[in-house]
């Protein structure tokens, strides 16, 4: 395991298929589907500047990643009440990053997040200040092919587009350290009211898929402050969906924000 930084560092927790700590508190429960995985290596050091304060880069035989995740998000709830069919089942592309704080939990950082739903999306920015954008978003599934579009509507910049398709391949019996780490993640680091905090979450273990990209036209991983990803990514993976459970926000090594 790597080390995680600062004065109290601890060693960064282990990357599993499966939760590292309970969620007991259920904040919001949702479901992801027909998720595509594209990654792409990247130089920490281009990454440290745009993760929230008290986290680093968090990093795979010396890389870290950006990743382009798109799915469908469904039937948002929260607590435990039943989810909402319509505002909260949605398409969403997201652009993240890999990060690890001090006291060595692993998350995602979101640097984007379009989905096709306005007030959900008002909701997101204004209540939890994440980065979700407003876009025409659609997903069509054709026999073993998925594909994704989006165009970007609000904030800016208008039109950032994102269009892919890959082909669904066999599933994965043994994913590889890498593919873990890339897809077993579980927590999300974000910036609230000037403080990092950590959104831990809880799903069953990732049914993956190998999976060919057939195309991908994509303005978002750059409108997202990153550098433009050179070649095909390095990791393409498809999985047809898990249950989501997020727990309540806890301050990096602390007790669960009230």
């Amino acid at each position: 395991m790597e080390p995680a930084p600062g004065p109290t560092a601890v060693p960064a927790e282990p990357i599993t298929p499966d939760p590292v700590r309970e969620v007991p508190d259920t904040l919001l429960t949702q479901s992801w589907l027909d998720l595509s995985f594209l990654h792409w290596a990247a130089d920490p050091a281009d990454v440290a500047p745009l993760l929230p304060a008290a986290t680093v880069p968090d990093t795979h035989d010396g890389l870290t990643y950006v990743g382009l995740v798109a799915f469908r998000m469904y039937r948002v709830g929260w607590f435990n009440a039943p989810g909402i069919p319509y505002l909260g089942t949605l398409p969403e592309i997201n652009v993240r990053l890999y990060s690890v704080d001090r006291y060595g939990r692993r998350g995602v950082v979101f640097r984007s997040l379009e989905a096709s739903r306005l007030l959900p999306v008002a909701i997101a920015r204004s209540a939890f200040r994440l980065p979700y954008m407003w876009a025409g978003m659609a997903i069509h599934r054709d026999s073993d092919s998925i594909s994704y579009t989006s165009s970007r509507r609000w904030p800016g910049p208008r039109g950032a587009r994102s269009r892919i398709a890959v082909r669904i391949g066999e599933r994965i019996e043994h994913p590889t350290a890498l593919e873990h780490f890339l897809t077993a993640r579980w927590g999300m680091h974000n910036t609230f009211l000037g403080r990092t905090v950590y959104l831990p979450n809880a799903h069953p273990r990732w049914p993956l898929h190998r999976a060919e990209l057939l195309h991908c036209e994509d303005d978002l991983v750059t409108a997202a402050g990153l550098p433009t990803p050179t070649g095909p990514p390095v990791s393409v993976l498809y999985a047809p969906g898990v249950p989501v459970r997020f727990g309540r926000p806890t301050r990096p090594g602390g007790p669960p924000t009230p």
